[in-house]
């Protein structure tokens, strides 16, 4: 009786949504019969708010609203201002067939409430915190009128020189699409239905835009597409597979047609594999840009983009340019037009902007739902979890409250800076700075504070760095001096505080914009200011504790050998300080891991855990040997390996065990491991599951992720943790592109990072 009671239930669910898609296709297919081709063409365009810029060729200077009481707007970005998107939405339904518009806007880690980066997000590894930060970020965006968001980043980076890999999860595919996932139903509900406090993600950049070569941004990708669907697709798949309703086309090119024009990634995989009904857009002036790549004019490229499976064009003005011309002389038809055009009209009916346009531009909502104690609350759990603890020698960490601190460094005392990268907040000025946060746990102690050191000794590029916002909200920009005092005077004053304490708290790293969007870094060492100031402090044979704010992996080999405890903090938003105080003082036990392998040394990148075997392998940590896949001057393995991660408590793993040996085609297996916490603090550990496939008919890593929790263990507890396992969990896309598992053995490994893990093998059947 109670499957057929669900069977009923999930019928009766279908037939609603069928019912509810032919009311969509009737009223949009009434609406496009009234309109001209020129409209339709105008539904295709995006601009953005003037003052928003994001490349030195972008920016609405063309009389956008003029456009839009032509027609030829289907949506803005941009805007912050609840009364500015009400006006324009006003303008736009009192205009032609009175088309509503969307409006975008890049809420990366948080609208208002700025939440720690999405790096430093995915090493919580706590899948429901992701999600509740989406949730809380479409609350936000939706009171200021913004409908639709650039996010989730879902790319996966190998090389950490990228300074976009702050936006993503890291460098593994499953972890990723369990991420993506997260953020989707955060953002847009799990029902998809789209309540006014939730929003519509544009997942970005479709497609391997992580994969670019030597780290630098926009550039190009050179991947197999057997390589591209196994190691880096299938978070946008999984995104797809979550309902996601809108896709971001990317700059770089693959398989040599750029992404904006690649029917294979718009349409053949992302539509007709994956089954995705939404629309896309490109990236800002990536049609445009197309032009670069020498494929052809702007007519060319934007009749070739719409052909291909994009939807909107973002700020190149090409479609609304060029189409026209284009039908007229038989390069593209009527019914590419109206397809594109549908769907952008799809999306603002789901969105219920035809029932109400107004419906996300509530009155009152910027004073209620802004910013608000929860949100703040919030911000600052978030961050208590998405710190890493990469070394604790002699349980140096948790400080005592009385202690006397030195607290130095360019970033302790520094609130802008720990917003991170993408972070537009008007309330940027009230992040919580480290100092804050010290000064308000101390009980009992004493804090004395020294900046210690420039951020780099180039004081060009310093001050290139800390004048602008590189490129955001771009005018007139007037550099401030940087520094009164020399860098030898600035180290001298942390010295002489430091002799004078119990430990040295040395906050070191990048600020915003050494990581995001354009700012890729060939070389990702602490900067050598810093550096100087870290080697006259171990000098003074203090205790030495460095706090890393940073937006990606750095090469940490000195920090390591001389430092007493490192805390990567990654930049964690609004309520830094008082996280970063909490996770020093013991108030909370670190239990963040990472997502991405640390370096040794920058000439290991691309570095990353899932690679394949060679012919000649060589351990990761074994000495230089001749005739292997080594370096004369250098080990392979990483400084810290993915999944790594240290707490205030120690956690012992047992052997794990199967149910089976053997894993029919429609049968399970479970894996269970026991974890004991052998200290005397209560904790959270993330156990995590790998799997190798011995014997494929294509090479396979030497490592994979398939499972992972995060447990919380009591001090003196054991938990028996357990994983199911299906014959879908070991599937790959092989040579000739079919995702199957392959009969054969299968070696499963658990621990609590990639490199200390306890094996079992099983046999597929």
């Amino acid at each position: 009786m109670k499957r057929i009671v669900i069977t009923a239930f999930t019928l009766f669910l279908a037939s609603s949504s069928f019912a509810q898609d032919k009311k969509m296709d009737a009223f949009i297919s009434d609406l496009m019969s009234k309109m001209t081709l020129e409209e339709k063409i105008g539904q295709l365009n995006l601009s953005n708010n003037r003052m928003y810029v994001t490349a030195a060729n972008t920016g609405n200077h063309d009389g956008g609203e003029d456009m839009l009481k032509a027609g030829k707007m289907g949506a803005y970005y941009g805007f912050m201002n609840h009364d500015k998107i009400k006006e324009l939405q006003q303008t736009a339904v009192s205009t032609g067939h009175k088309i509503p518009l969307i409006f975008g806007m890049d809420v990366i880690h948080g609208a208002e409430t700025v939440y720690p980066i999405p790096l430093a997000m995915s090493t919580s590894w706590n899948m429901n915190l992701i999600e509740e930060s989406a949730r809380m970020a479409a609350k936000e965006a939706t009171a200021i009128g913004v409908n639709w968001v650039y996010s989730p980043m879902v790319d996966i980076c190998r090389d950490a020189r990228w300074g976009r890999i702050a936006e993503g999860a890291g460098e593994d595919p499953f972890l990723g699409g369990e991420i993506a996932k997260a953020y989707v139903h955060g953002y847009q509900g799990r029902d998809n239905k789209f309540g006014t406090d939730e929003v519509m993600v544009c997942v970005k950049h479709y497609a391997l835009y992580g994969g670019a070569e030597a780290g630098r941004d926009y550039n190009t990708v050179n991947l197999s597409r057997q390589e591209a669907l196994n190691g880096f697709m299938v978070p946008y798949r999984e995104a797809a597979f979550a309902g996601a309703g809108s896709y971001m086309s990317s700059f770089n090119e693959f398989e040599g047609i750029p992404a904006s024009i690649n029917h294979y990634l718009l349409t053949e995989l992302l539509r007709d594999q994956w089954k995705f009904k939404g629309f896309v857009v490109s990236d800002a002036t990536a049609v445009t840009e197309v032009t670069q790549h020498g494929i052809g004019d702007l007519q060319e490229v934007s009749q070739r983009a719409l052909r291909a499976g994009l939807d909107m064009d973002m700020n190149s003005n090409g479609f609304v340019t060029t189409l026209m011309k284009s039908y007229k002389e038989g390069k593209v038809s009527e019914a590419d037009i109206n397809l594109a055009c549908r769907r952008i009209l799809e999306a603002k009916y789901k969105l219920g902007l035809f029932q109400d346009p107004f419906r996300y531009i509530r009155d009152g909502a910027v004073e209620k739902e802004i910013f608000t104690p929860e949100q703040i609350a919030f911000a600052r759990k978030a961050a208590q979890q998405s710190q890493v603890l990469l070394k604790n020698n002699n349980n140096i960490l948790p400080l005592k409250k009385n202690a006397k601190i030195a607290l130095v460094g360019p970033l302790a005392n520094d609130k802008k800076n720990m917003a991170g990268c993408w972070a537009m907040s008007s309330h940027s000025s009230q992040c919580v700075s480290i100092l804050e946060g010290v000064k308000a746990a101390l009980k009992g102690g004493s804090v004395t504070y020294a900046e210690g050191s420039w951020l780099m000794n180039d004081s060009i590029i310093e001050k290139q760095l800390k004048s602008g916002f590189m490129g955001f909200m771009t005018g007139r920009v007037d550099p401030k001096p940087l520094h009164t005092k020399s860098q030898q005077e600035m180290i001298a004053e942390a010295v002489k505080i430091a002799q004078d304490a119990d430990v040295i708290v040395a906050c070191v790293g990048e600020i915003n914009d050494m990581s995001g969007e354009g700012a890729s870094r060939s070389n990702i060492n602490i900067p050598d200011a810093q550096e100087d100031m870290l080697k006259a402090l171990k000098a003074t044979g203090k205790p030495l504790v460095v706090v890393l704010t940073t937006g990606r992996p750095l090469t940490l080999k000195w920090e390591d050998e001389n430092a007493d405890a490192i805390l990567n903090t990654w930049q964690l938003g609004q309520e830094a300080g008082h996280a970063i105080a909490d996770v020093l003082f013991g108030d909370v036990n670190p239990s963040g891991k990472l997502t991405t392998s640390f370096p040794r040394s920058v000439g290991q990148l691309p570095l990353y855990y899932n690679h394949k075997n060679t012919g000649r392998p060589h351990p990761d940590y074994a000495p230089y040997r001749k005739f292997t896949s080594c370096y004369i001057d250098e080990l392979n393995g990483p400084l810290y390996p993915f999944g790594f991660g240290l707490s205030y408590t120690n956690y012992e793993y047992g052997k794990p065990t199967v149910s089976s040996s053997t894993l029919t085609k429609d049968g399970q297996i479970t894996v269970s491991v026991d974890v004991k916490n052998t200290g005397s603090r209560d904790g959270e550990e993330v156990v995590q599951l790998y799997i190798q496939d011995i014997f494929a008919t294509s090479t396979r890593p030497v490592q994979e992720l398939r499972g992972f929790q995060r447990v919380a263990i009591k001090a003196g507890e054991t938990k028996t943790v357990k994983f199911t396992l299906t014959q879908n969990d070991l599937k790959y896309y092989d040579h000739d592109l079919n995702y199957v598992c392959e009969p054969g053995e299968f070696k499963i490994m658990v621990g609590p990072n990639s490199r200390d893990v306890e094996s079992i093998s099983i046999q597929a059947l």
